[in-house]
Formats: C-alpha cells, sequence, structure tokens
C-alpha cells in the first residue's frame, strides 16, 4: 500500500506525518527509531498477564482492533491479545500482552539488499520512503521465532495491511499455524489480497472489494459487524435532526473544516454540532476551539465511536467507515469532502451504492441538514443491507455468536488435521 499512487498522492500534510518530505528529517527518524525503539526494545522488560504458549492469539495494531476482536478473548479462555512489544494500542496499551523484537535489530543487514530490490519493483518511491522500508525490517524473522516458541493455535487478526500485520501472516504461513481475520472497519481495492484461513467479512460490498485485490484465498463467511451487536436494538428514533456529529481525520485539511463548520454554526444556530477528531489525529485545534467556543468536542481515545453516534442525530463526514457505523444506527449520514484528492474521492463507495447523501458544496450541505432537521426518516439503516449481511435477519445483533461459532469450527478442524 505504500508504494501505490494513492499513497503518493496523499497531501503534502498527512504524508509529513507519516514520511516527511525531507531525506534529512526521514533520516533523522530512522536514526531516532534506530536508537529509542530498536536499542531501546533490547532493554525494555516484558511483563505479559497472560499465557502465550498454545494460545489463541488475538493480534491488535491498535485500539479499533481491541475493540473489534475484544469479544473474543472474553468469550474464550485459551484467547489472549497480543501487540508488538512497543505498539502503541492507546487507552488499552496496559491489557495486551507484548512479542519481543529485541531480535528485530539483528535483521538489518538486509536493509540495503531489500532497498535495492523495492527499487527495481516500484522505482523511486522506494527510495521516497526509505524510512518506512526500514521501519518493515525484521518483523518476518522474530515473529517466526516467536511463534516457534509458543507455538500458538492460532491466530485472529483485525489488520490485514500494517507492516506488522503482514510479517505475522506470511509467518503464520511458514510455520504452520492457522490463521483468522475479522474485518473491523470498510475495506477498499487497495488492501492486499485475502490470505487467510478464515476471513470474517461484514457484508458483500467487502467480498466483492477484496475480489478486486486478487485471488481470495481460505474460507470466507460474511457475518455482519460484530462490534456493532449490542448498540443495534438503541437505534435513533429521532423524526428530526437537532444534534450533528462532524467526523475528521488527518486527510481533512483544517482550513476547509474550519470554513464548513464556521458556516454550519451560522446557518443552524439551534443546532448541537460536535467534532470528533479521528484518535490518530494530533493536529493543534486551539484556534478553532477559540474560533466557536460553542462546539462541542468528542475525544475519541477517550469515547467510543458507537456511544458517539448515539449521542447525535446526523453524521458529516469524508471518507470514513463511521459513515457506515452511523447508518447502522439510523442517523443520517451526509458525505462532504474537505479535501481535494481525487483518488479519494468517495473512497469506499458510500455514495455510489446508496448508503449516504452526497453535497458538493456548503450550500448543498446546508440544504441536507436542512432536510434532516425537518424530517430523518426512520429506515435509513436498511441501506447499510449491501455492508452488513446478517441486517434484516434472523442473525441481526448476534453477529458476536456467529463469528465465534465460525471460529470454533476453524480451530476444531485444524486440531482434527
Amino acid at each position: 500500500m505504500r508504494f501505490t499512487d494513492l499513497f503518493a498522492a496523499l497531501p503534502a500534510s498527512v504524508l509529513a506525518g507519516i514520511s516527511p518530505a525531507s531525506p534529512w528529517r526521514r533520516l533523522g527518524r530512522v536514526l531516532g527509531y534506530a536508537g529509542l525503539r530498536l536499542v531501546g526494545n533490547v532493554f525494555q522488560p516484558l511483563r505479559n498477564p497472560g499465557e502465550l504458549r498454545g494460545a489463541v492469539w488475538l493480534y491488535v495494531v491498535s485500539a479499533n482492533n481491541y475493540e473489534a476482536l475484544r469479544f473474543i478473548q472474553e468469550a474464550r479462555p485459551d484467547a489472549v491479545l497480543v501487540a508488538g512489544q512497543g505498539k502503541n494500542i492507546g487507552r488499552y496499551g496496559g491489557a495486551v500482552n507484548r512479542l519481543s523484537l529485541r531480535r528485530k535489530i539483528l535483521y538489518y543487514w538486509q536493509y540495503p539488499a531489500a532497498l535495492r530490490g523495492l527499487r527495481q519493483l516500484v522505482g523511486s518511491r522506494a527510495l521516497r520512503f526509505f524510512d518506512l522500508v526500514f521501519y518493515a525490517i525484521g518483523y518476518y524473522e522474530v515473529y517466526r521465532r516467536a511463534l516457534r516458541h509458543y507455538r500458538p493455535r492460532a491466530v485472529v487478526f483485525a489488520n490485514d495491511h500494517n507492516d506488522d500485520s503482514r510479517s505475522l501472516l506470511l509467518a503464520c504461513r511458514a510455520e504452520g499455524v492457522p490463521t483468522a481475520y475479522v474485518q473491523h472497519a470498510s475495506v477498499s481495492t487497495n488492501f492486499p489480497p485475502l490470505g487467510f484461513d478464515l476471513s470474517l467479512l461484514e457484508g458483500q460490498d467487502a467480498l466483492d472489494k477484496y475480489r478486486q485485490c486478487g485471488p481470495v484465498a481460505g474460507r470466507v463467511e460474511l457475518v455482519g459487524m460484530p462490534k456493532a451487536d449490542a448498540f443495534l436494538s438503541r437505534r435513533n428514533t429521532n423524526p428530526r435532526v437537532q444534534r450533528v456529529a462532524v467526523a475528521c481525520n488527518i486527510h481533512d485539511p483544517l482550513p476547509a473544516l474550519t470554513e464548513a463548520l464556521v458556516f454550519l454554526t451560522a446557518q443552524f444556530p439551534n443546532l448541537t454540532f460536535t467534532l470528533r477528531p479521528h484518535p490518530s489525529d494530533t493536529r493543534d485545534f486551539s484556534a478553532l476551539r477559540q474560533l466557536l467556543p460553542g462546539l462541542q468536542w468528542s475525544d475519541a481515545r477517550q469515547e467510543q465511536v458507537f456511544d458517539f453516534l448515539l449521542a447525535h442525530d446526523a453524521l458529516i463526514a469524508a471518507d470514513t467507515s463511521t459513515h457506515l457505523e452511523a447508518t447502522l444506527l439510523n442517523v443520517a449520514s451526509m458525505y462532504y469532502r474537505f479535501g481535494t484528492n481525487a483518488l479519494t474521492n468517495d473512497y469506499y463507495g458510500y455514495v455510489r451504492h446508496g448508503l449516504v447523501a452526497r453535497a458538493d458544496s456548503l450550500p448543498e450541505l446546508a440544504a441536507l441538514v436542512q432536510q434532516y432537521a425537518a424530517c430523518k426518516p426512520a429506515t435509513l439503516y436498511q441501506r447499510a443491507a449491501y455492508y452488513n449481511a446478517t441486517l434484516g435477519t434472523e442473525l441481526e445483533g448476534h453477529s458476536q455468536q456467529f463469528c465465534l461459532a465460525k471460529l470454533a469450527a476453524m480451530l476444531d478442524n485444524s486440531r482434527a488435521e
């Protein structure tokens, strides 16, 4: 994904947070990573709260991953949540077991050859992102070693495209460890092909997109959205919009976001607006807070997305899977692009498949808000059937049990073999 046209076309401000434009700054990050993470891991003690040997590993790379897989850990005594040694899991950091990365430093002799080989494959982008290549070195080897040492019964993923997740997946293949994947958010056609023994996808949309990514390996089941089970019975029944949520991430330029919020709060002084930056969005919003003191705020690192959405009647956002979560709760969702990157236009296809209404200008957005403020249909959630296979069926609200049954069947089959 790091070498796709989509990634290269990200706004400069977004790329700067991932890989700085200046080669000297990238080099500085590499040196900092080498000193603080590689060397630091050698001296960092690991005290894991759970037993990793022979367990079912639930591998997480973020707080969202944790929330997506926690139900398995709660249901299965043999399941443990696992992350890399220095991975930031937000507020759940102390609740996960850590895989040692102390030996990762031993494999950096491969870096020059890896960079040279990637340059032959993808051209100058390999050098542009030499820092990201550097970070990825060694994961595969240390994870193979960990698998041989602990011999987990299986590894369950909620992310299939980060460098550490891909490394562990490839290591599992090499060591013969069964793998499963629980989709935790909407996917795109820029993802790698499905390569798990069992893939538990939310709906037909995800399967259609993965088929465009390449050959689909293993068994696929459409199970709905497990993390939404507890909230589907609490759908928004307000016939009018009074509280409007606005979700943003680092792809949404702050000036355009500010312009939209100033416009909307002036147009609708009787509505309550709440801004929720993505948990990875660490930009300075102090000027916006001063400019709009009446604007409400949601801390995504503390408040779960479904709790946030249930407190609102409508959502305004650009390219984020929060649109799907909002629609499932019968929250009127509106697609409005704060940025101009053509490659991310309707990135998840929500507009194309009729999940959400679209506005291409602030006056159009105001007209949509006004429409929903006057009358919000009670059946908006039915639009999500293409994305959530259990919607409207007897399994609606029971996706967790469905997933657990499919996972148990996979584990039983692997044991029999």
